[in-house]
Parts: structure tokens; C-alpha cells; sequence
């Protein structure tokens, strides 16, 4: 089974976007059962809380399943429980490797990592883009599909 862990920096909107997309995916692909897939934040802000309004309303404009989510924090056994650990951006990255230390493994990147256009994925708790994040999302996710096909072939 590969795990992934999507993670941002409150765990409402881009990382548990990021869950239900990918969980979405591999669903429609008949690979459920292949993947494990969750997501957290790197700060206790959020702690407790539910997906942001925004993100739940992305998720059902474009019939993306939305699970139960309560907000939690990524934690240093994260690193050793999951195949990946996937930031949404580069402030996220430097958190993430605060919280789990080096990465010898090799097993933290940024989600556009896995498409053409490595960059941040843009915070819609800021910028109110929920569309925007959902299609970065989809890149990225599908992207990251792609390169898992691609090592298991």
C-alpha cells in the first residue's frame, strides 16, 4: 500500500483538498485499495476544525467526494508512516522539515513538484481562489499519480 500525507500549513483548505482529490482519483481508477491517503497541517491553528467553506464548496462543484476531516498536525512519526509527504508550498517544506527532520528517505516535495510548472501551490485562506487551488490541485495530484505509475511499472 502507498501512503500519502498532503499537508499545508492549517489543514482545511489546500492539503485536504489535496486528500479528497487524490482519494477521488484512485477511486474512479478502481485503485482504492492500493493507497492510503490523508492529509495535516504544520501548525496547531486549526487543530479540531473542519475543511474551510470554501474548499468544501470547490470540492462539490466539481463532484469530488468529501470525507469526514477534522484538522490535525503533522507529527514526526508522519515521516516513518508515509511513502510520501506532500507540501502544498515552500514555506511548508521548510515546516515540514522542522517537524520531521532530515529527509534521508527522500520522501517531502511539493505537490507541482510532480508536474512542469515546479512551484507553490497558492494558499485560498489568503487569496479567496478556491477554483484556482482546485486546478492546481488536479495538476498536481494527477502528476503525482504519474510518477507513481512510472516507479511501479
Amino acid at each position: 500500500m502507498i501512503k500519502i500525507l498532503m499537508i499545508c500549513h492549517g489543514n482545511i483548505c489546500r492539503s485536504t483538498m489535496a486528500e479528497f482529490v487524490l482519494q477521488d482519483m484512485v477511486k474512479k481508477e478502481g485503485r482504492e485499495a492500493e493507497f492510503y491517503i490523508n492529509s495535516a497541517g504544520t501548525s496547531r491553528e486549526e487543530i479540531g476544525n473542519p475543511p474551510h467553506k470554501g474548499t468544501i464548496h470547490v470540492l462539490k462543484e466539481h463532484g469530488v467526494p468529501i470525507g469526514t476531516h477534522f484538522a490535525t498536525q503533522l507529527t514526526r512519526v508522519d515521516y516513518d508512516n508515509y511513502d510520501y509527504l506532500i507540501g502544498m508550498d515552500s514555506y511548508n517544506i521548510r515546516n515540514i522539515h522542522k517537524i520531521v527532520g532530515e529527509d534521508a528517505k527522500k520522501k517531502v516535495y511539493k505537490l507541482l513538484d510532480f508536474t512542469e510548472e515546479a512551484r507553490d501551490i497558492d494558499d485560498p485562506w489568503y487569496t479567496n481562489k478556491f477554483e484556482k487551488t482546485y486546478e492546481d490541485v488536479v495538476k498536481g495530484c494527477r502528476g503525482l499519480l504519474e510518477h507513481i505509475n512510472e516507479l511501479n511499472k
